[in-house]
C-alpha cells in the first residue's frame, strides 16, 4: 500500500484479517484517547469506519491499526490510530499515516481531520498540519 513501509509488514483494509479483540485491548486498556471503550462500541465503531491493520507479512500477526471515518466525497476523520508498544520506532506509523493520506488521495476531500496529544511529528511529516484558524472550529462532545 505504501513504499514507505518497513521490508516484512503489510498494511491492508480488510476486515477479515482485524485481530478485533486485539484492537479492542489497545484502544480500551494502552490508549489515552479511548480508556475503557466497551467492546461492543469498538466493533460499532469499526463496522462503519474504514479500517487499516499493520501486520507482519511471515506471521500474519496485527503490529497497528487506524481508522477513519468519511462520506468518500468531502471529508475524512483519522482516528484510533495505534501501533503495538514493542513495535514501535519501526517507521510502522509513519507508514500507516501515509497509506490512509494515499488511499484516501483519489477521493479528492476537501479535509482530513484528526487529533493528537502527543505525535504531531508523525503526521508532520505526510502532510498534516496544525489548524491556522482554530477559533474557526467547534466541537459538541468531550475535549
Amino acid at each position: 500500500m505504501t513504499t514507505d513501509l518497513p521490508a516484512g509488514f503489510d498494511i491492508s483494509t480488510d476486515p477479515a484479517r482485524l485481530d478485533r479483540a486485539l484492537v479492542h485491548q489497545w484502544l480500551s486498556e494502552d490508549s489515552y484517547w479511548a480508556q475503557g471503550r466497551s467492546r461492543e462500541k469498538q466493533e460499532a465503531a469499526m463496522a462503519n469506519s474504514l479500517n487499516f491493520g499493520v501486520y507482519d507479512r511471515a506471521a500474519g500477526v496485527q503490529h497497528g491499526y487506524a481508522r477513519v471515518v468519511t462520506d468518500h466525497a468531502t471529508f475524512a476523520w483519522l482516528c484510533d490510530v495505534y501501533i503495538a508498544r514493542d513495535s514501535r520506532g519501526k517507521g510502522l506509523g509513519h507508514a500507516l499515516v501515509a497509506a490512509v493520506r494515499d488511499h484516501l488521495a483519489p477521493y479528492e476531500l476537501r479535509r482530513v481531520l484528526l487529533a493528537t496529544a502527543d505525535a504531531h511529528a508523525v503526521y508532520a511529516k505526510v502532510g498534516f498540519e496544525s489548524l491556522t484558524m482554530p477559533a474557526k472550529w467547534m466541537t459538541l462532545g468531550a475535549q
